[in-house]
């Protein structure tokens, strides 16, 4: 029985999404035949090449220099730094212009090269979606298709009916070209986000017509939180299997079950959490799983992974904020779930959040060192939903004793819990990055969704991170209800003064959407708000329509989206942090009650 796992486009370039490594290191343990293929970094390499590039209008001056750029973000052309900052090398677009407004000198020469080279590719990544396919980014493939869609017609139209572009013809090559290679019985797509979804059916799609007895499971983060509810029928066109929440059962229980079909064997084990279609109908199979499976138990495998080929990008100029697109990261999780799981803007109720199960410290060590043996890498980025105090105590106890030299950075709580002896242990354990919630900064909302945590600690946490050295980065929200436009602005004057005081090196603010499975869908009244009517979803369901009971300062007009991110912009790069946080918006607001803290940078957009 060979088994393949695929991560469909688009998501990272610089290192493997961990779904598939970890679901291959447990089949492995199982005595399963395992290989994966990474279609996400496939298609960027495929697309980003002078033979890709032939069919994009406008990129003739891009293909006599996108295989020496891409080979330099690879750090296999290191040489090439030089020619790159003479300005004289790479074509430059309107990605460009931000070097007006932005200086590099601080930087290295290396990372300075590899900032420009990272603009270069951004105007590629214009282009192609202007002249070639609108869908296009390079975290992303028509995203669009899979956001709060109930109905399943509007991807399915462009599956079948729209006229494929360059970017579809060039998955639908890879896609043969991959299984034609492994011959597998059974393919894996993990869908992760809403991004990946396009990508993931338009492999399953040319799997049925290049190999229609291959069976397709689909699974991971975005059908687990989005198509719990699936009742269309047409879905199973594309895939045999659409399985829910941790994929390790799941996965092997369609393992065995082949097996005993190909074995003619009466007593075939039964389906786990696992959504098929039987006599016209969707119906999911429940399943009884009598062990608890601490996801990522055991080491996950990278075999079949081609390492050297990610490529490093360097976003933005923000040493915290690069660390998502820059460096090839392995991926671990410490404990499965989330300890505190009480948010109630949080989806609570799934078990990838509500099932908290931490793996002991001295098992983690063992599993970071069979990675660092499989890859050479000693960075890791531990995706907890929130690594609890107690357990990055112990194992940055571990690593110290055991003298495992990493390089790590995690999600967390800012908590009391993390003191300044805790941050400076994690520190010394190799820790060099954060990051967590701080959402309203505001005491009375922070109340309100039962966060656990008030702005004065929070600021202390990030204080002692701060101090022991640690990057930390801010997660921000706007528009929760009952919210007013008082406390937005007092918000933003708060995270001004943390970048000031430089306990905050980067944050990043969204605007909060209510989802389907959180405390506050299942008692509005109690949070201010009234749900609105919905079709009944027969594909995906997560965000909900609300309306507040009373009139909050979006629905007075004003929309605080814009400013407030030209604000958090502005700071990540040490500027306008002496303005008033009033300047940043285009409408007439109140001015902050206070001002105070150190300001450093200099004004400017």
């Amino acid at each position: 029985m060979r088994v393949l796992l695929i991560t469909p486009p688009m998501v990272q370039t610089n290192t493997p999404y961990p779904a598939t490594t970890v679901l291959a290191g447990f089949l492995e343990s199982q005595g399963v035949r395992v290989a994966q293929a990474d279609l996400s970094l496939e298609l960027a390499l495929k697309l980003f090449s002078r033979d890709g590039l032939k069919s994009v209008p406008g990129a003739g001056r891009y293909r006599e220099t996108i295989d020496s750029v891409i080979r330099f973000l690879q750090g296999r052309n290191r040489g090439l730094a030089r020619r790159i900052l003479s300005r004289k090398f790479l074509p430059e677009g309107p990605r460009f212009a931000v070097l007006d407004q932005l200086g590099v000198d601080a930087l290295d020469p290396q990372d300075q090269a590899k900032y420009l080279a990272s603009l270069y590719i951004g105007d590629l990544v214009d282009l192609i979606r202007n002249k070639v396919d609108p869908r296009f980014e390079l975290s992303r493939y028509g995203e669009k298709l899979a956001v709060s869609a109930p109905t399943f017609d509007p991807l399915r139209r462009d599956l079948e009916n729209r006229r494929p572009t360059l970017v579809d013809r060039l998955l639908d090559r890879l896609t043969r070209d991959t299984i034609r290679k492994h011959r597998p019985d059974i393919v894996g797509l993990t869908v992760p986000f809403p991004g990946n979804v396009y990508g993931a059916f338009r492999i399953a799609r040319e799997i049925r017509k290049c190999s229609p007895k291959t069976k397709v499971v689909l699974g991971g983060g975005y059908v687990n939180t989005e198509l719990r509810e699936l009742s269309d029928a047409r879905v199973f066109d594309y895939v045999d299997y659409v399985t829910l929440d941790d994929g390790e059962r799941p996965l092997f229980g369609i393992v065995k079950n082949a097996v005993s079909h190909f074995a003619k064997c009466d007593h075939a084990p039964g389906l786990l959490r696992t959504f098929i279609r039987e006599g016209g109908r969707v119906v999911f199979k429940a399943g009884c799983d009598p062990a608890v499976l601490n996801r990522g138990a055991g080491a996950p495998s990278f075999r079949g992974l081609k390492l050297d080929r990610y490529f490093s990008m360097v976003e933005m100029l923000n040493p915290m904020h690069s660390l998502w697109s820059d460096g090839r990261w392995n991926k671990l999780m410490l404990a499965h779930g989330c300890y505190w799981r009480r948010c109630v803007f949080c989806d609570t109720s799934l078990d990838y959040i509500r099932r908290f199960g931490p793996a002991l410290a001295d098992a983690l060590v063992d599993r970071i060192v069979s990675v660092i043996r499989q890859t050479g890498g000693r960075g890791f980025h531990f995706t907890d939903e929130a690594a609890p105090p107690g357990l990055l105590r112990a194992l940055s106890q571990r690593l110290i004793a055991r003298k495992v030299k990493i390089e790590w950075w995690c999600n967390i709580r800012f908590e009391k819990g993390f003191a300044p002896e805790l941050a400076r242990l994690m520190a010394r354990a190799g820790c060099i990055a954060v990051t967590g919630g701080l959402e309203t900064v505001c005491d009375r909302t922070l109340r309100l969704m039962q966060k656990g945590v008030t702005v004065e600690e929070a600021a202390r946490a990030a204080r002692n991170f701060a101090d022991a050295g640690i990057l930390v980065h801010a997660y921000l929200m706007y528009g929760f209800p009952t919210q007013t436009a008082e406390e937005i602005l007092d918000a933003l004057e708060r995270v001004r003064r943390l970048f000031a005081n430089g306990w905050i090196q980067s944050a990043y603010w969204h605007r909060f959407a209510l989802t389907a499975h959180s405390p506050m869908a299942r008692e509005p009244k109690r949070y201010g708000i009234r749900l609105l009517p919905m079709p009944k979803a027969k594909f995906a369901r997560n965000e909900i329509r609300y309306k507040e009971t009373r009139r909050g300062p979006q629905g007075r007009g004003y929309n605080f989206g814009p400013g407030l991110r030209k604000a958090i912009y502005n700071y990540m790069h040490g500027a306008g942090l002496d303005r008033n946080v009033t300047d940043w918006f285009d409408f007439k607001v109140r001015r902050a009650r206070s001002r105070g803290g150190r300001t450093a940078g200099s004004a400017g957009r």
